[in-house]
Parts: structure tokens; C-alpha cells; sequence
């Protein structure tokens, strides 16, 4: 049996950075940037108006001072002419500066009888938005990176109409257990719902994989075989139980066999301890849990950063922030523990049970409290690490 922090560096050992590719920006939400990003042009392309108002000669303006009004700008329609002394272009928001202008006067500080307006205030600034202000030819949005609304935004603004990403992890699902019927299906006395698989397959959607869900793998070795063999061509293939050490627990058995290389098996750690990783056919295997809550769970802490190595986000374990405890703690056991919990005002607060088979337990929390092997008793205030789910 190994540590979490062992386990975490074979797993990251199994895996590495998928291969790119180019696509639409349309299709960019979500998806990793592998290569920077570079403007194509300045913006502003030129000098613009930020206020509507009239465009001058700055040396001109004071309380006072009179000009004549010329023409127009408005935005996408340019002025082409020159603005000499003692002469105004009426101009609106993100309409080109013209050449000799060097202010605007907002509208509310001048009035205006026929062609020609009287200033009456002068701003603390000229109005003026520079060319370039907000990036220039080759400012680079920079790689690795995770694509939001807003980066698909200022992606768009530089002119970049495709990108290049890495390519989506696919994901292998297999349950296993003569006792799993999907939902929808009416099971057998002795039969239950398969659940972790499609918790599992949002989760691995979340983080920007495929999930493929095969059929479920029967307590012997030839449908087991069978649908292993289907997950060929997975980048990482995530089988659920069957790992333990029963009589009907096979899958490293029969994945030995078919060429699994194992890393390890074992974590001390709960929820959890029967988690196995391996390399079989070119393909990263992580076989977990059966129970639903240590599925989950360990395939939040092992999984997730898995699929963001292959992402190109490199090596780290899921983030951590510090909060005070709600409650107090006993003190724990030689296992690192994952507590399911509840953030809230008062601090973060355990769960009543931490029984691994209880997915309402899971469902209703939003963090899981840290705790290192052997932590010792703590008190309502003490601080913790937990995760966010």
C-alpha cells in the first residue's frame, strides 16, 4: 500500500500531453490552448473617440473657445479630411480620431447654436482611446490555457480565426459486476442501478475528455476480456470494481494477462484503498473502486489530474484552500481520510457519516476536508485543507 502523494506521481508517470489540433474559434469554449495565440492587428486600429462629443486641436480648448463645426465621424464611418485651427468634427463612440484632432469635447460641455459650438467645461482627460491600447501586433494570449467566454472574446478581437488546441481525452468507462443494471432497466432481487459510470462520465466531460461508456463487464473473465477489448484506442481507460481482493474481483487478473503493466495497487487512503493504475496496449488503465462514493472520490483526486496532464496543463494535485473547521474532529487513523463536507459561513462543516456507499452523503456535499495520516484531534476554529467539489 502506497501514499496518495506516490500514487499521484505514477499516475502522472502513465500519462503525458495528447497531440493538437486546429479549429474553429466557434468551437474553442472550454478547450486547451497549445500553442500562443498572436494579434494580428492593434486595438484600437487607430486612435477613437471614447465619449460622443466634438473632435480638436487641443491646444485650442478652454472654457470659451468657439469652433465651427465641419462634418461627422461616427463609428465605422471615418472623417477623411483634416481638422486646422478653429474647426470641430462632430464625432460619436469609437468613431476614428481625424488627423490634426488631439481632444474630444464631450457633448455636455460645449453648446452649439448652427455650425458652431462654444466650450463650456474642459475635461480632466482627452477622450481619446490610443491605437493599440488594448493589445498590438503580436501580443500573444499565451499557452497553456483553458479557454473562457472572455479569452474567446479577445481572441476574436485580434483577428484569430482559428486555434490551436490539444485534442479532448478519450475515456474508456467500464463498470463491472453481475449485480449492475443500467437506469431505466428493472433489476433482479439482487441487483442494483449502475451509478458511478455516468457520474464519472460527467466528470470527465467537465474537464474537456470524451467518455465513452461500454457495456458492463461481467463478473468472469471472457465478458471482461471482451469489453477491455473494446476500450482500445482510449487514452486512459477507467474501469469501476472489480479491483479488490475477492473471488470475483478479476479485473487486474485478466488486465495482467492481456499485458497490463501494473504501477501500483493499494492507496492508504479512505475512501478509497483499492485503487490499482497501470499501461495496457499504449493505454493508461486507473482501475477504481466499486463503492460509489470512493469511485467518485478517487477519481476526483487521481483521474481529474490525469486528464489535465493530457490536457497539457501539467503535473499538480487538485488545489486547496484553508478554512476553518465548523466542528470538532477526532483525531484520524494511518489513512489519509477524504471527508465529505459542507462549506457554510461558520466554517466547513463534516459530514455525519462518511460511509463510502452513500452517494446522497457525496451528492450533498461541496468539499472534501484533508486529512493527513494519524492528524491528530482538532477543534471548531482549527484551520484545514479542503477541496471544492
Amino acid at each position: 500500500m502506497i501514499s496518495v502523494a506516490d500514487a499521484l506521481d505514477h499516475v502522472f508517470s502513465l500519462c503525458g500531453p495528447l497531440d493538437t489540433e486546429t479549429i474553429p474559434l466557434r468551437q474553442g469554449l472550454g478547450r486547451v490552448l497549445a500553442s500562443d495565440a498572436v494579434a494580428t492587428r492593434n486595438q484600437p486600429p487607430f486612435s477613437a473617440s471614447i465619449m460622443d462629443g466634438y473632435a480638436v486641436r487641443d491646444d485650442e480648448s478652454h472654457i470659451g473657445a468657439q469652433f465651427t463645426v465641419i462634418g461627422e465621424a461616427a463609428a465605422g464611418h471615418a472623417y477623411a479630411g483634416q481638422i486646422k485651427a478653429g474647426q470641430a468634427l462632430r464625432i460619436f463612440t469609437g468613431a476614428p480620431v481625424p488627423t490634426g484632432a488631439s481632444r474630444v469635447i464631450i457633448q455636455e460641455n460645449v453648446t452649439r447654436t448652427g455650425d458652431v459650438i462654444t466650450q463650456t467645461d474642459v475635461s480632466s482627460t482627452t477622450n481619446i482611446r490610443d491605437i493599440g491600447a488594448d493589445f498590438k501586433v503580436g501580443d500573444t494570449v499565451k499557452a497553456p490555457r483553458r479557454l473562457t467566454p472572455r479569452d474567446l472574446a479577445l481572441l476574436a478581437s485580434m483577428n484569430i480565426a482559428e486555434i490551436t488546441v490539444t485534442r479532448k481525452p478519450i475515456v474508456a468507462l467500464i463498470a463491472t459486476g453481475d449485480e449492475l443494471v443500467m437506469p431505466g432497466e428493472t433489476p433482479k432481487d439482487a441487483q442494483i442501478i449502475t451509478s458511478n459510470t455516468f457520474g464519472l462520465a460527467a466528470m470527465i466531460e467537465t474537464a474537456g475528455g470524451i467518455a465513452r461508456m461500454l457495456p458492463i463487464a461481467r463478473d468472469n473473465e471472457a465478458s471482461l476480456r471482451h469489453v477491455l477489448g473494446l476500450a482500445k484506442g482510449a487514452d486512459l481507460i477507467v474501469t469501476i470494481g472489480g479491483a479488490s481482493v475477492g473471488d470475483h474481483d478479476i479485473v487486474g487478473k485478466v488486465a495482467m494477462d492481456m499485458g497490463l503493466e501494473r504501477a501500483f495497487y493499494k492507496v492508504a487512503m479512505r475512501p478509497g484503498k483499492p485503487l490499482m493504475a497501470g499501461k495496457i496496449d499504449g493505454s493508461m488503465m486507473l482501475g477504481l473502486p466499486g463503492n460509489p462514493v470512493s469511485s467518485l472520490v478517487t477519481a476526483q483526486l487521481f483521474m481529474l489530474p490525469a486528464l489535465y496532464k493530457m490536457l497539457g496543463l501539467g503535473e499538480a494535485p487538485l488545489a486547496t484552500v484553508r478554512q476553518p473547521l465548523a466542528e470538532d474532529l477526532p483525531a484520524n487513523g494511518p489513512r489519509a481520510h477524504y471527508m465529505r463536507a459542507i462549506t457554510s459561513d461558520q466554517g466547513v462543516i463534516p459530514m455525519h457519516s462518511q460511509d463510502s456507499a452513500l452517494l446522497r452523503i457525496l451528492s450533498d456535499s461541496d468539499a472534501l476536508i484533508v486529512r493527513a495520516p494519524f492528524a491528530p484531534a482538532m477543534r471548531a476554529g482549527d484551520i484545514v485543507d479542503i477541496i471544492s467539489l
